[in-house]
């Protein structure tokens, strides 16, 4: 199983041609590490203590500081040919069995995002995700986008 799921990811990064930074909010258990697909951008996040994660991309290192029920705190740093910090907050809800909601926002003085999804568990450790985002630059045009991902847990 693991060798398929590896597999589909790696296919899934392989296959991108743009990057759309930011992760899903994913719920991990302490010493947890998700592995994942979203947006055509490779993610790991580990995580480190009860209310604390810590994730990487391509673009972006964030901490998620669990700061109450169903609450979490994020700053991070993205770089779009200059780092830029951004702080934000996180919900988080079960809908059913197997599948949990989400709704993120964080913002920068040069951008800010917002991001609802939910996350379906397939397996004990593997989730798909579904979400919408929307990113918008302080320059330029805001780019709003629904796509499906994949996170492996180990």
């Amino acid at each position: 199983m693991k060798k398929i799921v590896l597999t589909v990811v790696s296919i899934l990064a392989i296959g991108a041609s743009t990057a759309f930074a930011g992760t899903p909010i994913n719920e991990l258990n302490q010493g947890q590490t998700a592995i994942g697909v979203q947006d055509h951008d490779l993610y790991i996040q580990h995580q480190l203590s009860n209310n604390f994660s810590l994730g990487f991309s391509e673009n972006d290192i964030n901490g998620q500081i669990g700061l109450g029920n169903n609450i979490k705190g994020i700053i991070g740093s993205r770089d779009y040919g200059g780092s830029k910090l951004y702080a934000g907050l996180a919900v988080t809800a079960p809908l059913a069995p197997s599948l949990a909601g989400y709704a993120s926002f964080v913002g920068a003085d040069n951008f800010t995002e917002a991001q609802v999804g939910a996350n379906y568990n397939l397996t004990n450790n593997l989730d798909l995700n579904l979400n919408y985002r929307s990113l918008m630059p302080e320059y330029g045009n805001d780019q709003n986008r629904t796509s499906v991902g994949a996170a492996y847990k180990f």
